[in-house]
């Protein structure tokens, strides 16, 4: 069995169902995709690896999408939402043409070799990679020398803070909006739980 099947049973309706509140984790998620580090601009286009059934695509409606997956089924079900998906693998695909903006979220432990997998992202993407990271699980250092050796000489951090499985009461996600941008207080949190967003980029343009 590979390490895909294990979401073709769940694959129609995932978006829905990973996430406690699925609209606002994944339009905040958006958000961060279009203004953490560079901004995007309408029309560019966003490489999404490990998309599942691509829901982050109904929240960049100004954006050219492309989803990437190395489920069967999760392809089926993205393209049943009506998004343009690839079945492929993570670390073997590569577009045609160089894309605007490279995702991959929750799905970096799935890279065979990291250093490989973000060299081959920074050979086609121009503009920003933007992803999740677990500082618990992976060392900041080792991350930014990869990225490095991938081209991005740049990384803009900023904590999330949105519970995946849980959709806390109103005045608990304020508080957890207001730690995000408490330097002390967010890297407490983050010693426990949650994660980075991160978007990595180059200085100079391409």
């Amino acid at each position: 069995m590979s390490s895909w099947d294990k979401y073709a049973a769940g694959a129609e309706g995932w978006s829905d169902d990973a996430y406690a509140d699925a609209r606002t984790y994944l339009a905040r998620r958006a958000a961060l995709v279009r203004t953490l580090g560079p901004a995007l601009e309408p029309g560019d286009l966003v490489l999404d690896l490990a998309c599942g059934d691509g829901g982050l695509a109904e929240f960049l409606p100004e954006q050219r999408y492309r989803g990437v997956d190395a489920s069967p089924e999760m392809v089926e079900a993205a393209a049943r939402r009506g998004r343009e998906v690839v079945h492929a693998d993570l670390n073997e695909y590569a577009p045609a043409a160089p894309v605007q903006a490279t995702t991959i979220f929750r799905a970096i432990y799935y890279a065979r070799d990291r250093r490989a997998l973000l060299e081959r992202i920074g050979g086609y993407t121009d503009k920003k990679l933007v992803f999740d990271l677990n500082p618990r699980q992976y060392q900041l250092a080792d991350v930014r020398a990869d990225l490095l050796s991938a081209g991005f000489d740049r990384l803009e951090l900023r904590p999330f803070f949105i519970p995946q499985t849980v959709a806390p009461a109103a005045p608990v996600a304020q508080l957890l909006r207001l730690a995000e941008r408490v330097g002390p207080v967010a890297r407490l949190l983050l010693r426990a739980r949650f994660t980075y967003m991160c978007s990595a980029f180059r200085s100079a343009a391409r």
